[in-house]
């Protein structure tokens, strides 16, 4: 391994010493370590919609210290190590791209696709899964939106799916009619658990076809929700920035903060 690989391995190890170490990393074990590197991941992504390298350069040391993190663990309870974890993932790329690194040759992606899952599956029985749904291999773990994304790929492989973008967005309407539907009952009766139960139920099916509608539209729908994030909170900002004169946001009218809303945004559009 290269120095910096062994440097960052050997700083794990005495974070982790029991004589000497770090009293938190010491009590940390991979249940509570999990949010972190999904954290970390995350912040992968946003340097990377950033466009910033150099902090992109850091995040991915910070999504790295926490695979370091989680082998050293395994390695402390004699299960593996970071040497094992890297080897697992070079047998894997190479298992797994036969027409890179074997004879094997794909007319197109949409084959070496086929062949990919064809060879996870092969995988999972291997190690004793009795899973043959189309559905098996998704992890529960993934955020709910990606899960629902992975969901209809995994389905449309079969067929099972839209032709098009376009009944998808019928099927939206009707999804937010149903819903209109279920916030009407719920306004009726407030302290109708059964009511509220199907209004969940329904808002979860908008968001579900909103992520099919993603996937049709080839647009990831967590790039897409960042980017959504990213522009209210730059154009909430600048509604503070503007209201200060006024004494601030709160305790404003909502027709007052519209206008500075509306304000914003037509700057922004000229500009």
């Amino acid at each position: 391994m290269s120095a910096g690989v062994d440097a960052l391995l050997a700083i794990m190890a005495k974070l982790r010493d029991p004589v000497g170490g770090c009293p938190w990393d010491l009590v940390q074990n991979f249940s509570t370590i999990a949010p972190f590197t999904i954290e970390e991941a995350y912040e992968v992504a946003d340097a990377i919609d950033r466009g910033d390298l150099a902090d992109l350069k850091d995040e991915l040391g910070d999504l790295l210290l926490q695979v370091v993190f989680h082998a050293r663990m395994a390695e402390e309870q004699g299960a593996f190590g970071f040497e094992d974890v890297a080897a697992a993932i070079c047998d894997k790329m190479t298992r797994r791209h036969p027409h890179v690194f074997g004879e094997a040759s794909f007319d197109d992606a949409e084959m070496q696709i086929a062949d990919w899952e064809a060879r996870k599956r092969e995988e999972r029985a291997a190690k004793g899964e009795a899973d043959t749904s189309a559905l098996a291999g998704i992890a529960r773990g993934l955020p709910e939106w990606q899960r629902a994304v992975k969901l209809q790929k995994k389905v449309a492989r079969v067929g099972f799916d839209w032709p098009g973008p376009a009944p998808v967005i019928d099927k939206l309407h009707e999804e937010i009619d149903e819903v209109r539907v279920e916030f009407d009952a719920v306004a009726a009766c407030p302290d109708d658990a059964a009511a509220r139960d199907r209004l969940e139920d329904e808002l979860g099916d908008l968001l579900f076809v909103c992520a099919n509608l993603a996937r049709h539209a080839k647009v990831d729908i967590g790039t897409a929700l960042r980017r959504a994030n990213a522009k209210f909170e730059r154009r909430f900002r600048a509604m503070e920035a503007l209201a200060a004169a006024d004494g601030g946001l709160a305790g404003q009218a909502l027709e007052v903060q519209d206008a500075y809303w509306a304000r914003v945004k037509a700057a922004e559009v000229s500009g």
